[in-house]
């Protein structure tokens, strides 16, 4: 038996609005079998998340949720604010890991927040592919909820930063003060009030 490692990859560790998401990708052998040309293209075009245009994000995702076995864990800015980052993070991986089923788990980054069998990778995004799959799948599942949620509010203009520490961001936080959807956890030294 081939080993089957699933990639995990978070998406709004750094935002101070909206969820935290976290993705696992695992290439199942019996899919790889079809269409073998189409899929040997897709691999050349994964890269990491970040380093991809909104539209060729998209267009990956839509492969990927054809072609692999995958879990995306959303965890909301209550419980971030409530139990905290590491543990929105170890609750996410938990998930995924008793969801699929693989030989390694592989996580991006240098912490695997105390979860017993995921290993880590620094930059592991830009190294095995089903970690850059997962970082697809959680960065359009996120940007896509932030998408969807803006409409909600408009006085915050979540299309554009998509809850990511901005200046304009910050100046509508200034003017409006936090949302329900916002981090209120996060210290932010722009907000604190000067002497002068």
């Amino acid at each position: 038996m081939a080993m089957e490692i699933c990639g995990i990859d978070e998406a709004g560790r750094g935002p101070i609005a909206g969820p935290l998401v976290v993705a696992g990708c695992i290439f199942k052998n019996e899919k790889l079998k079809v269409k073998s040309e189409k899929w040997e293209n897709f691999l050349q075009k994964l890269n990491d998340s970040k380093k991809l245009n909104a539209k060729k994000r998209e267009e990956l995702f839509e492969i990927i949720q054809e072609t692999c076995e995958y879990h995306i864990v959303f965890v909301d800015n209550k419980t971030i604010d409530e139990k905290g980052l590491s543990f929105a993070i170890n609750y996410a991986l938990n998930e995924i890991k008793k969801t699929l089923k693989a030989n390694k788990y592989l996580f991006d980054g240098n912490s695997n927040f105390g979860v017993k069998g995921i290993e880590t990778l620094i930059k592991g995004d830009g190294k095995i592919k089903q970690i850059s799959a997962a970082s697809i799948l959680a960065k359009v599942s996120r940007d896509k909820y932030m998408l969807e949620i803006a409409d909600k509010y408009p006085m915050y203009n979540f299309k554009k930063h998509k809850g990511y520490i901005t200046k304009e961001h910050i100046e509508e936080i200034k003017k409006n003060g936090f949302s329900d959807i916002h981090r209120k956890s996060y210290r932010l030294k722009a907000l604190e009030p000067t002497l002068f």
